[in-house]
């Protein structure tokens, strides 16, 4: 077994598997130190033939409350989107069988990491949501990705209200494979490890490609206009900064409509 350790991203790997847990307590929250630790992790997981899947976890408490507010601000944002976008786009691509196992909060960025990739599992008492909109911002890569896995009207309804929404309702919306109580989900997760290490990592891989071959065609373009979006409209309007500064002041926002 190898193992290498960063300040807030360890990566354990026992071959076939490499378990990428975040460490950012109280909430894994996701700064840019994070993302950036992410990236070489991750191209080097995906650079080993010995590695047929990848595990995203955190710790026993939560996954991830989601990107570091701070960071949404006009000094840090085109940083932020740049470098989280880029984590999410080698997950997306990576050959390898994707995994998240979710415990606590799974909100924003958390939540969209947890929804790109192959198989979700998650604690049924976990606390899922997109909450973006209530800072006056939208999470772009759910704006991309959550139409194909739950439907348009299901997507719209979470993104444009914000509402946060149990493990339980996850799975059955179809953002989680399985739901299942918090004490289980780490056998349901090895059981699935198990099956998963008795078969060919080259078979895997290319099942995985033929999966997503239409979506791999749309979803590129699609964020890519999701961060346009972002960056040359939405940030730049009056309550894009209020939504902000409100939470990071810890007031309600006053919206003025620009």
């Amino acid at each position: 077994m190898a193992t290498a350790a960063a300040s807030r991203v360890e990566v354990d790997v026992t071959v076939p598997t490499g378990r990428v847990t975040l460490i950012n307590p109280p909430l894994n929250v996701i700064d840019l130190s994070i993302m950036r630790e992410l990236q070489p992790a991750l191209a080097e997981i995906e650079s080993r033939s010995d590695i047929s899947t990848i595990l995203f976890q955190g710790d026993a408490r939560v996954f991830s409350a989601g990107v570091d507010v701070k960071a949404h601000l006009p000094d840090q944002i085109h940083d932020m989107l740049t470098s989280f976008h880029a984590v999410i786009r080698a997950i997306v691509a990576s050959r390898k069988v994707t995994i998240a196992a979710v415990r606590g909060a799974c909100l924003g960025g958390g939540a969209e990491l947890a929804a790109v990739c192959d198989m979700v599992y998650t604690a049924r008492d976990a606390n899922w949501g997109f909450p973006e909109i209530k800072l006056g911002c939208y999470p772009p890569v759910a704006a991309v990705v959550l139409a194909t896995l739950i439907g348009q009207k299901r997507a719209a309804e979470l993104i444009l209200t914000g509402r946060q929404f149990t493990g339980d309702e996850a799975a059955a919306l179809g953002l989680a494979t399985r739901s299942v109580a918090a004490e289980e989900l780490e056998s349901v997760v090895e059981r699935t490890l198990a099956e998963l290490r008795q078969l060919s990592p080259a078979a895997l891989a290319h099942a995985k490609r033929a999966i997503y071959a239409w979506d791999a065609i749309h979803f590129d373009k699609g964020l890519a206009r999701a961060e346009k979006i972002y960056l040359e409209e939405l940030i730049s309007t009056a309550d894009a900064r209020e939504g902000i500064i409100a939470f990071l002041d810890k007031r309600p926002p006053k919206w003025t409509g620009n």
